[in-house]
C-alpha cells in the first residue's frame, strides 16, 4: 500500500515492533503524556476515513467503527496498532481520574491507574489493528470503570 505520509513517518520513527522509550524517564510528565498523544500515522488514518480524533471516549467508538482495510497491508498493522495504544492511554490518562504515564524499564510505556494497575496499552492496540478484539472502547469503559 502507498501511503505518502507513511513513509515519512518510517522514516522519523523507525521500526514498529512496539514503542520503546528508555529516555522517558528524563521527560515530565506533560512532556510525556505530549510525545505520547501524538499518534501521527491513526490521526492521519482517522482523518482520511471523516473520524476526528479528539482525545475523547466517544472517539475510540468512532475509531472501532472504521472498516479495517490496513489489514490489508501487513506492514501496516503494527504500526497503526502502536498509534491505537497510545490514542487509547491518551484518552485515559485525559478522562480517568488518576491516571497516568509509566514507563516499564524495558521502555515501554503503559497506563497506570490510580488503584496501580498498569495497562498495556500498546499490547491492546495492537490487538485491536490486527483483529478487532478488544475493541477501544469496551477496554476504556472497563478501565473508566474501576
Amino acid at each position: 500500500m502507498n501511503i505518502p505520509f507513511l513513509d515519512s513517518w518510517r522514516k522519523r520513527h523507525g521500526p514498529a515492533h512496539g514503542v520503546a522509550l528508555p529516555e522517558a524517564a528524563d521527560r515530565g510528565p506533560e512532556g510525556l503524556a505530549e510525545l505520547l498523544s501524538e499518534c501521527e500515522l491513526l490521526r492521519a488514518h482517522a482523518q482520511s476515513a471523516g473520524v476526528a480524533l479528539d482525545d475523547s471516549p466517544s472517539s475510540l467508538e468512532a475509531l472501532d467503527q472504521l472498516q479495517p482495510r490496513w489489514r490489508e497491508d501487513p506492514e501496516l498493522v503494527p504500526w497503526l496498532g502502536n498509534d491505537a495504544g497510545l490514542y487509547l492511554g491518551t484518552v485515559i490518562v485525559r478522562t480517568v481520574t488518576g491516571a497516568g504515564w509509566w514507563i516499564w524499564p524495558d521502555g515501554q510505556p503503559v497506563v497506570r491507574l490510580a488503584s496501580g494497575r498498569e495497562i498495556d496499552v500498546v499490547e491492546a492496540g495492537q490487538s485491536w489493528a490486527a483483529d478487532g478484539a478488544p475493541e477501544l472502547s469496551q477496554l476504556y469503559a472497563e478501565v473508566a470503570e474501576n
